[in-house]
């Protein structure tokens, strides 16, 4: 990986759960060929002794997004 960044496009709190929606860019060397590509990201976080948690993860290529650089 040669860059990353999460765009965050909505994200709420309800009491001892979260969650985050956006779009995660990366670059990246794949077999050793550069590769770009965008992933639809959702994160479920839960609160555990003071600190947040990833509780569950989903994320998959956004339209026009090939994360293995196959078309």
């Amino acid at each position: 990986c040669t860059s990353y960044e999460y765009e965050i496009v909505a994200v709420d709190v309800v009491g001892e759960m979260a969650f985050t929606a956006g779009y995660e860019r990366t670059e990246a060397s794949i077999n050793g060929e550069p590769r770009q590509y965008v992933l639809r990201a959702t994160q479920i976080y839960r609160r555990e002794d003071g600190e947040w948690k990833v509780a569950h993860r989903h994320a998959d290529a956004a339209a026009d997004s090939d994360p293995l650089g196959i078309r």
